[in-house]
């Protein structure tokens, strides 16, 4: 399987607006007496934040009331900041969209304060309100001229706009700060979003010489890349990487990995294909790891040395059928061709492969946010459904909806179905607004972190799955980047012919 390290260490980064201030347990309220002895005592400090933390725990942070209890207090103290500001925050961290009309009010009366506008950009970003963001974002700036995060958050925000000028502002950042964490991410992610494997290579072989990726996360996840490219073309190389990365866990694998590899050439070298392809054999992959189809390529290329050019067939059609690529089908093709197969009886075999991994999808039934009314699984039948399990605070998902509608326009709607089911209900509120402003397709429903789990057998998110046009999952637990895209069209266009 495809590894999108990229997707998992988005969370690290400042633009990724994750919360680690400490928010109120209770949902509340409390008892009244408790509740008016917490407001007579902030109502003596209200620059507090102690007391309007106290109070505010008090009431419960989805407390009806409590909204119109502070705008009251603004009427009466319309110059203090921090009246506004508490509530603002704590609306922020509890992920709710209240936050903007306290924080704005807040930034009315502070316009110099860079943390305020900071929260306004990052509520503005999981709205979808992008430009709004950078203008938030811009106040920020201003407001601290000296905050370094802030401008390693304006270089991220360029990453979709222009490749080419985030690569310069991110090589300005680092050679300005070279000691700085977000240098790091920086470094990685012009690798990452490079438009060739040359560039890509080079970039992460500077971010492994740079910084150690035993020490940096995200070098430790450039670096598996960067050795995986290396298995391919040069795994003495790999091994030498491997051998001064690491010992444990996944670079074990991947030492033992390269020395088959190498051993696996020099049968190769001497011609004798049974043992390299016994060797190679013996492979194991990492669970998340970029070479996956060169292994099966190669295990196919040495079964059909062997004269089992059937075996060769059968091992990248089973491969194919579960995680299609163009690199798969050519191989496919090339050996379908030596045995006679043409085109059509090799989509009857791939076919016939997603038949028997098929398994019925649940026949959900949940609310949609567009209307008040449901939609069911039923629904659906006939269609190629593409399902997203996601919550608008999930960077992870955000980041994959832009290539998930890249593939869904180049079908129309009588043939795919778009879902994407929100687990989280505590951001309900945050679901149409950024669907409004993202203006991507997919059709909202409503869920919780169980029903993914007890339904479909996933917990967490982002969680995909395509179904088929019968209501069966064929394709599941996977993610899309701009690396592999691709695929994801492959895996609608196969079910379609089914």
């Amino acid at each position: 399987m495809k590894s999108l390290f990229g997707l998992s260490v988005l969370l690290n980064i400042g633009l990724i607006l994750t919360v680690s201030a400490q928010m109120p347990v209770r949902k509340g309220p409390a008892a009244p007496e408790e509740i008016r002895k917490a407001k007579v005592e902030l109502e003596k400090d209200f620059n507090n934040a102690a007391l309007h933390r106290k109070f505010i725990t008090a009431m419960g942070i989805r407390h009806p009331d409590l909204p119109s209890q502070y705008r009251m207090w603004i009427q009466q103290y319309p110059g203090n900041a921090a009246i506004p500001l508490a509530l603002g925050t704590y609306f922020y961290n509890a992920e709710m969209p209240q936050a903007r009309e306290f924080l704005l009010k807040s930034a009315e009366i502070d316009s110099g304060n860079a943390r305020i506008w900071n929260m306004l950009f990052v509520d503005a970003r999981i709205r979808g309100e992008n430009q709004l963001s950078d203008v938030y974002l811009n106040k920020a700036m201003l407001a601290d001229t000296s905050n370094i995060g802030y401008k390693a958050d304006y270089i991220y925000s360029l990453m979709d706009k222009d490749y080419s000028e985030f690569k310069q502002h991110a090589l300005n950042f680092l050679n300005r700060y070279p000691e700085n964490t977000h240098s790091v991410s920086l470094l990685y992610f012009i690798g990452r979003r490079a438009k060739s494997q040359a560039e890509k290579i080079k970039y992460f072989e500077k971010l492994y010489h740079l910084y150690p990726p035993k020490k940096f996360s995200f070098s430790e996840s450039a670096t598996k890349e960067l050795v995986d490219m290396y298995m391919q073309t040069d795994p003495e190389k790999a091994l030498a990487i491997v051998n001064e990365s690491g010992e444990e866990g996944d670079w074990k694998i991947r030492k033992k990995l390269a020395e088959s590899l190498i051993l696996t050439r020099k049968l190769e070298d001497s011609k004798d294909y049974t043992n390299a392809s016994i060797e190679l054999n013996k492979a194991v992959l990492p669970r998340w790891n970029y070479i996956d189809d060169f292994i099966t390529i190669r295990k196919s290329f040495l079964l059909d040395k062997t004269g089992n050019t059937n075996a060769a067939y059968d091992s990248v059609a089973a491969k194919f059928a579960q995680m299609p690529t163009d690199r798969l089908y050519d191989a496919l093709a090339f050996y379908g061709k030596k045995i006679g197969r043409n085109k059509l009886r090799i989509d009857k075999d791939i076919a016939a492969i997603r038949n028997k991994i098929a398994v019925p999808a649940y026949a959900f039934d949940l609310g949609l946010y567009t209307k008040s009314s449901n939609l069911k699984l039923e629904d659906l039948k006939g269609k190629v459904t593409l399902l997203t399990f996601w919550f608008p605070y999930c960077s992870p998902c955000r980041a994959e909806f832009p290539y998930f509608q890249n593939v869904i326009n180049k079908f129309s709607d009588e043939e795919v179905a778009y879902v994407g089911i929100n687990v989280y209900p505590e951001q309900d509120d945050f679901v149409q607004l950024f669907l409004k402003n993202s203006r991507y397709s997919f059709i909202p429903l409503r869920a919780t972190p169980e029903f993914e789990t007890e339904y479909y057998g996933v917990s967490g998110a982002p969680q995909n799955f395509v179904i088929d046009k019968k209501g069966r999952i064929v394709f599941k637990k996977f993610q899309i980047d701009q690396d592999n895209e691709r695929t994801l069209e492959l895996m609608i266009s196969g079910l379609l012919k089914m």
